[in-house]
């Protein structure tokens, strides 16, 4: 299979700190080493893979490079008897898209240890409507229920609740029987989010407090936050007794401003949710979660999918912060 032909959105620097990014046509024989050959179905857009198509060296380090951290598809060569030809499987994190050849592609090559076989109760399309982001989601509502946060310990709150990982907390949590809170700066997603199962909706202004208060009325008994900064500080603040914050997003600031009084008079528990090297144990569990009793009744409104000659603009989007839902890469 060494001189099949496929396609691929390969990312260039053509001079110190220019980057391009093309469709262009590879050989099997120029992905990397692996123990599996995968026929890519579908892949979706992160942020991170926006990164690493805009040349961001503390994602990628190398170029050429094709990105793409999530992948789906069918395996067709294996070294390891586990996987069997013509087995639907997905690939999400360790190094995929990062410095190893990505999702962006009609063909992956990969070590077995990252890949994980598909749920019957789930399709390849499916798989790739949840990827990064509902695996991200689905950690944090293990988490949070680790802390003792379960549906009736009060509202939830979640930021940037109309980008890929908020959109799907927020409709995982319902579905979990949580009453949520959407957070966004997008006053005009207000029904989307309520479709999502959002309870309740607020404009990202109202945490904002400039106060300096070092403690604010308790709102909610847990919070995912995808966002960072001053927003994730006065979360924090906001936050119930005892209750618990995931931590994942930085796209206002990696910069955290807060005192020690949240933690020492209320006992919050501040959670950092990474997703990219979860142990395979772990993550067969979350993706049986996801398959079962998170998984949605209609997840389709929340997706647009674009085939890979499409990518290019969809990465322009989510690097200003535009996406809404998840995009869907069909290959």
């Amino acid at each position: 299979m060494d001189n099949i032909s496929f396609r691929s959105l390969v990312v260039e620097e053509t001079e110190t700190g220019v980057f391009t990014r093309q469709i262009k046509n590879k050989r099997i024989n120029e992905l990397p080493e692996g123990d599996v050959l995968i026929k890519v179905a579908y892949s979706a857009l992160n942020y991170k893979d926006a990164l690493s198509a805009s040349g961001h060296k503390g994602i990628t380090r190398k170029f050429p490079h094709t990105p793409g951290v999530d992948a789906s598809g069918v395996v067709v060569e294996s070294k390891d008897s586990r996987f069997q030809i013509g087995e639907e499987v997905l690939v999400t994190g360790y190094d995929l898209g990062m410095n190893t050849s990505g999702g962006f592609q009609e063909y992956i090559r990969v070590p077995s240890d990252w890949i994980v076989k598909l749920s019957s109760n789930m399709t390849l399309r499916e798989s790739m409507i949840y990827g990064t982001a509902g695996f991200t989601a689905g950690i944090c509502i293990n988490e949070l229920q680790k802390h003792d946060i379960f549906p009736d310990s009060g509202k939830v709150l979640v930021t940037g609740a109309t980008g890929g990982v908020g959109s799907l907390a927020v409709g995982m949590l319902s579905k979990a029987g949580y009453e949520v809170i959407g957070s966004t700066g997008k006053k005009e997603k207000t029904d989307f989010l309520k479709k999502i199962g959002a309870s309740e909706v607020i404009l990202r202004e109202e945490l904002l407090d400039n106060s300096n208060r070092p403690l604010l009325s308790g709102r909610w008994a847990g919070a995912i936050d995808t966002v960072g900064g001053r927003t994730l500080s006065n979360v924090i603040k906001s936050t119930k007794p005892r209750g618990s914050v995931c931590v994942l997003g930085l796209v206002e600031s990696d910069k955290l401003e807060t005192t020690v009084y949240p933690f020492l008079l209320r006992g919050i528990n501040l959670l950092g949710i990474d997703s990219a090297e979860r142990p395979m144990e772990y993550r067969l569990n979350i993706w049986k979660r996801i398959s079962d009793e998170w998984k949605l009744d209609n997840p389709d409104f929340l997706v647009k999918e674009v085939t890979l000659e499409a990518l290019k603009t969809e990465i322009e989007i989510i690097l200003k912060g535009g996406q809404t839902g998840k995009v869907l890469v069909r290959l």
